[in-house]
């Protein structure tokens, strides 16, 4: 047996700025370019509320995160989360299920996007990051261009003013489901802890940073989006976010809608990226065979745990309606989030027990130490 190709490990190259981009590469996607105008629809001028509402849905589990990661810094975190919470077959059953891509490809895309991942994290997550800054950008200029609209105090009054019947509150948590998914991506940053620099530290940072820039950034473009004069021409358009843009800054959409498609290209990279993370960090685990572990010597990136993703990818794309892959990956990530937790809430139950053994041990021996 070679030993050292056994041994070989992940690159730490990784800091808060690179996984920063990462995440809000993999939560500001295609969702918030295509779902922004079915959440205005529903909730009305009560879609930033929707938002925020799943923001904070979202970032209680995020804290969750944060705080299990600043322990268990290691590939296939949640994998990891719930196999010391639950056991073993629930982290089994958890780590298998977050390998599921969200978005599928041309197979030549999934090609060139699998050779990226396996040229190195750092340069994936590069390439990955530019494409974010052309997303995040966009966001920005709808933003600042429509910033106008936010003058209307009437307006801001009735967004910011809590639902008073039933009826709208049913919308605005109707609303809040679909804007919930927006957000989910920061879940998948946990597995780069093993190629972050000093991930006890730098992770919860970047989780928590991410989340917060991605809340202000989708207020600010729902808040825009109900003050638009002709509001229903955004919520009856298969690209709501292309006609906001030139609602407010006065030029085509086209180039946002392309935009929309790079984001897909963009999730399935970093999908590639963080689903092979998983796939190794289940193998070092002992979860599935060991040979997925294998790292590279000469790129030190999971060269199997990729091609094995890809694979993956190509027959779901190939064997199934992208809507069932869809819905099936939106219940994945609701069964995955409760269980990181309820692992949470485990683990932290048995460190409270092991802390109240220990101070009862600590207080018999100092008694027997004054009895004797």
């Amino acid at each position: 047996m070679n030993i050292k190709t056994d041994t070989t490990r992940l690159r730490r190259a990784l800091g808060i700025p690179l996984l920063v981009f990462y995440g809000l590469g993999v939560t500001i996607g295609a969702g918030i370019f295509a779902l922004i105008g079915e959440i205005v629809r529903l909730a009305g001028d009560h879609a930033p509320q929707a938002f925020l509402l799943a923001g904070l849905i979202a970032g209680a589990t995020g804290w969750s995160y944060a705080l299990l990661v600043s322990v268990y810094p290691r590939a296939a975190g949640e994998a990891v989360f719930v196999k010391i919470g639950m056991g073993a077959m629930a982290g089994r059953i958890v780590g298998l299920g977050m390998p599921i891509p969200q978005t599928v490809m041309v197979l030549g895309v999934l090609l060139v996007l699998s050779i990226a991942a396996w040229m190195g994290v750092k340069q994936s997550v590069i390439f990955a990051a530019v494409i974010t800054v052309l997303e995040v950008g966009s966001l920005i200029v709808i933003a600042l261009s429509g910033a106008p609209l936010l003058t209307d105090a009437p307006l801001l009054l009735k967004v910011v003013t809590p639902p008073s019947d039933a009826v709208t509150w049913a919308a605005v948590f109707s609303a809040t489901i679909i804007a919930f998914f927006a957000f989910i991506g920061f879940e998948d940053m946990v597995n780069m802890a093993e190629e972050t620099i000093d991930p006890k530290r730098v992770m919860p940072k970047a989780i928590i940073l991410t989340l917060l820039i991605t809340v202000v950034l989708y207020a600010l473009i729902s808040t825009i989006a109900v003050a638009l004069p002709d509001r229903e021409a955004l919520t009856s358009s298969s690209a709501p976010l292309a006609v906001l843009f030139e609602a407010v800054t006065g030029l085509s959409g086209k180039p946002i809608a392309v935009l929309a498609s790079i984001a897909m290209v963009n999730g399935i990279l970093i999908q590639i990226i963080m689903a092979s993370r998983v796939t190794y960090g289940m193998a070092r685990e002992g979860l599935i065979p060991s040979w997925f572990g294998k790292v590279g010597e000469q790129r030190r990136t999971p060269g199997r745990a990729i091609a094995l993703v890809t694979l993956l990818i190509v027959i779901l794309a190939l064997g199934f309606p992208l809507v069932h892959l869809a819905q099936a990956t939106s219940i994945v990530i609701l069964v995955v989030f409760t269980s990181v937790n309820l692992s949470l809430w485990i683990i932290g139950s048995s460190l409270r027990q092991r802390s109240q053994v220990g101070r009862i041990n600590d207080n018999t021996t100092k008694k027997d130490v004054v009895y004797t």
